[in-house]
């Protein structure tokens, strides 16, 4: 059995413009306000949710984007309530957002 039942990294790589990156899109904030989503609703720690920061995922085309595990399913937002629905849907129900999922 893994350490989590659901690991999240989120890409907050940074790039010189005018190239496309993920920090470009608020990715940093969106990670920190995933985290605390998580801790709030008390799904953080051993058994339970990590989300995590991670450096370039190699599709910030399409991001800004993160990834869940072990499913690996990957995922790109625009603002909280795409995280809430990602949050509440796939992190705690275990149900994939089809509409912010990347292919």
């Amino acid at each position: 059995m893994s350490h989590f039942q659901r690991h999240v990294f989120f890409c907050l790589n940074e790039r010189p413009a005018p190239d496309t990156c993920c920090a470009n899109h608020g990715a940093a904030e969106m990670q920190a306000y995933a985290k605390d989503r998580i801790k709030k609703l008390g799904k953080s720690g051993k058994g339970k949710v990590r989300i995590n920061k991670a450096g370039c995922l190699d599709r910030c085309d399409q991001g800004p984007c993160m990834v869940v595990y072990p499913e690996a399913v990957w995922y790109t937002f625009v603002d909280r309530e795409d995280i809430d629905e990602i949050v509440e849907s796939h992190l705690v129900g275990g149900k994939v957002v089809e509409r912010l999922r990347l292919t």
